[in-house]
């Protein structure tokens, strides 16, 4: 099956820009029709897939670049342990990242049982400074 740019980038929720970004660094394989316009077939949904993944991981251009380059390259245990190196760093970075969002989401709990409870008459409104008195201060913005 062949993808037009324009059905690539909504089916990754990516801009045209982006796409033509890609493939003019190297990163994102294409074939080009008679009219010169870019045309993706399944080996470029697998590599935006994988761009994907380690751009969400927080990946520099140059480290995909980098991992790009090494899936390209003859296989060889060196090869092997570059790409592998690049995917535990990203892993970690994603880790993080799942960290500090289960952190906000907790937090975000939290004030939504607060609002809750002032909307059901069970806590003191102290979202509001105006209305702060020593007994109804929250212990947190």
């Amino acid at each position: 099956m062949h993808y037009t740019i324009r059905q690539m980038a909504e089916r990754f929720r990516v801009t045209e820009h982006t796409l033509r970004f890609y493939t003019d660094r190297g990163l994102l394989p294409c074939e080009r029709d008679g009219g010169n316009r870019r045309v993706f077939n399944e080996e470029s949904v697998n590599w935006m897939q994988g761009i994907q993944c380690l751009k969400g991981c927080g990946a520099s251009i140059e480290d995909i670049r980098e991992y790009c380059r090494l899936c390209l390259l003859e296989g060889s245990e060196e090869n092997l342990r570059a790409r592998y190196a690049i995917i535990l760093k990203q892993r970690e970075e994603a880790y993080r990242r799942l960290k500090e969002a289960q952190a906000t989401v907790n937090y975000m709990d939290e004030k939504a049982a607060h609002y809750e409870a002032i909307l059901a008459g069970l806590a003191p409104d102290n979202t509001n400074p105006k209305n702060w008195t020593a007994e109804n201060r929250p212990k947190h913005g």
